[in-house]
């Protein structure tokens, strides 16, 4: 009995992703550190404002000290002095080209908010549905039209295009912005009107879904985790597993709370790159690394 309490808790402790949520709590807290825009309900508005943060993080947060290049990128392509966006374009295909979706799994606060809600206890989570891996593609329409046609074409008679995406979808700017900001500073409040309550309504739909459903935002509907998706089979930290040591136990793809397959693709553009595979893998197959450590690897295995 006692021996198998122990191997329970060793079981517990190799798949904890506590290691990985205390990374997201103190990125998610450098990144929004600037704690007197909380007390003047006032935004940060300093030089490091022009800077993009990696992950979706709401421009509007009280403490945020970097911008969101999804927010960013549509504020360029919406402007009337239209520019190609070098800087915020050239930031997520760096950024993308480097790390990928590692981004959404270990450096996104609106990420391990919806980690922390997957949590809480529910009688039966939906792992997936009928159309789901149909209904992943949406979040690629959003990013399409949303984020760049709509601010591109649609605009005032002044030419200035609006970020529509911030403005009608992004749950993320509600949370991190919108109630903070509202709750702060009184004169908010008298702006509150009806695109207020539905990006609320929307919220709360996204964060009751988020207890049933593993991350539903970052699946369906996230434009930035559609871009980096594109870069996951191409970037320069990847995963691989090592098909001497595989024994096609399918342990990865049961544990992937993102419905991956590692031994099928490694770099699946769905995969967030928490690590939960390599983890549970009983042979140490799945493994991650460089691109040229993952060469180095493979040649070393050979000889």
């Amino acid at each position: 009995m006692a021996e198998d309490n122990k191997k329970n808790t060793k079981k517990k402790n190799k798949t904890s992703e506590w290691p990985r949520h205390r990374i997201q709590l103190l990125w998610a807290f450098l990144t929004n550190s600037y704690l007197a825009g909380f007390v003047q309900g006032k935004i940060y508005t300093g030089k490091l404002k022009n800077l993009c943060v990696p992950g979706l993080n709401c421009y509007s947060c009280p403490g945020a000290l970097g911008s969101c290049p999804i927010g960013a990128l549509q504020a360029v392509i919406g402007s009337r002095n239209f520019k190609l966006a070098f800087y915020v374009s050239g930031f997520l295909i760096f950024v993308g080209a480097l790390v990928g979706r590692f981004v959404c799994g270990w450096l996104c606060p609106f990420g391990l908010i919806q980690d922390l809600l997957h949590k809480i206890p529910f009688p039966k989570k939906i792992r997936t549905f009928r159309g789901e891996r149909l209904l992943r593609k949406l979040k690629y329409v959003i990013l399409i039209l949303f984020v760049i046609l709509l601010p591109m074409f649609l605009t005032d008679i002044l030419g200035q295009g609006s970020p529509w995406f911030c403005k009608l979808i992004c749950p993320a700017g509600t949370l991190e912005g919108g109630i903070p900001l509202v709750l702060f500073n009184s004169a908010m409040r008298g702006a509150i009107g009806w695109l207020y309550a539905w990006k609320n309504i929307l919220l709360i739909i996204l964060i009751l879904l988020s207890v049933l459903i593993y991350r539903p935002f970052c699946k369906y509907l996230c434009p930035l985790g559609a871009v980096y998706s594109v870069f996951n089979p191409l970037s320069v930290f990847r995963y691989r597993v090592d098909k001497e040591k595989c024994t096609s136990c399918g342990a990865c793809a049961r544990a992937c709370k993102m419905n991956c397959d590692p031994t099928k693709n490694a770099n699946d553009p769905e995969c967030i790159r928490c690590g939960l595979c390599k983890k549970v893998c009983p042979t140490n197959a799945v493994c991650s690394g460089w691109k040229g450590e993952a060469k180095k690897t493979e040649k070393e295995a050979a000889i």
